[in-house]
């Protein structure tokens, strides 16, 4: 029979033997964005950044890792360890639109990511050189019709390649894609008249568009955006069943431990629910609103569906 005195010092023995789990984080936390410094993506994540290391007592590093159309920062944190440590703030760009886009993918957008929270929705606009003779959408296409192939449209991710295809279809016009690694580069073509259009969110383009540099349209929304209600949707321009959303989420790589999933949706959430902050957000045109991890799950996979829907529609072939 083992006394009272052996079982405490056996219990003694095996808490030394475990090692204590690492109070989660005990150090800088590093938060991908696929886009260039100065795309709308990157605008929020700073934001975002600055709330969350407040919240979580620890520095959050926005990482930029532009390229392949957000292919290079999808598939860095995919391989990275899934510890909590490597976040990703992403757009429908890497998590919708990619699989339809490329023939060759190197990461699984559902397979690869752990869902973390949603964080709301980037509205796009269409904006012209305010140089070109046009101030709505019907003056657009009519110029464009009266001069076949001398327009061209700027991409920066895969909303503005998707929106400028369905525009040039659905408005039966003859413009040139000029596809850019990122938003910011296009956008400073476009006020330098080298480039005529672009599809662009209204996050990276809103200081352009009040100071007169870039001219706004319409927004891509079936319904006016609350952030411009002043400007005609798409449809109400008359180019019918226009309708493209850009959203944007925080994941993980696949296999994060379920409790920092938890404590990182409620921290997440609490700041897209914050007054003061979405506010903020709303200021430099981000429609911020949460999600739970499930939900976001979920709605990435309708996303894909949705997405190669629309791709096929607009006649665009994978590259």
């Amino acid at each position: 029979m083992i006394d009272r005195r052996t079982l405490i010092a056996s219990a003694a023995a095996m808490a030394v033997a475990a090692p204590a789990r690492a109070a989660w984080p005990e150090r800088p936390i590093t938060l991908v964005v696929p886009f260039a410094a100065g795309s709308g993506t990157d605008t929020v994540a700073r934001i975002v950044a600055q709330q969350l290391a407040s919240r979580l007592g620890q520095g959050v590093v926005v990482e930029n890792r532009a390229g392949a159309n957000g292919s290079v920062a999808a598939t860095f944190v995919a391989r990275s360890e899934p510890d909590g440590y490597t976040l990703f703030m992403t757009t429908n760009t890497s998590h919708s639109a990619n699989p339809s886009l490329m023939k060759t993918l190197t990461y699984d957008p559902v397979k690869d990511f752990t869902p973390v929270a949603r964080m709301g929705n980037l509205p796009f606009l269409l904006v012209v050189d305010p140089k070109l003779p046009v101030t709505s959408v019907k003056e657009l296409v009519a110029h464009a019709k009266a001069n076949p192939g001398k327009l061209t449209y700027a991409s920066g991710n895969s909303t503005g390649i998707v929106a400028g295809a369905t525009f040039a279809k659905r408005a039966g016009v003859d413009i040139l894609h000029v596809p850019y690694r990122s938003t910011p580069p296009a956008i400073t073509d476009i006020i330098g008249g080298r480039i005529s259009m672009m599809f662009v969110d209204i996050t990276a383009s809103l200081t352009q568009i009040n100071a007169g540099s870039l001219r706004a349209l319409a927004v891509t929304t079936a319904e006016r955006s609350k952030l411009l209600p002043n400007l005609p949707s798409m449809q109400e321009a008359g180019v019918a069943e226009f309708d493209i959303t850009s959203w944007n989420g925080v994941f993980g790589p696949a296999r994060m431990p379920p409790e920092i999933v938890g404590r990182l949706n409620r921290e997440l959430a609490a700041i897209a629910t914050d007054p003061e902050i979405t506010k903020k957000l709303a200021e430099i045109g981000f429609d911020a609103f949460t999600q739970t991890p499930d939900d976001l799950g979920a709605f990435v996979k309708a996303q894909i569906a949705n997405w190669a829907r629309m791709i096929k529609e607009a006649g665009i072939e994978p590259q």
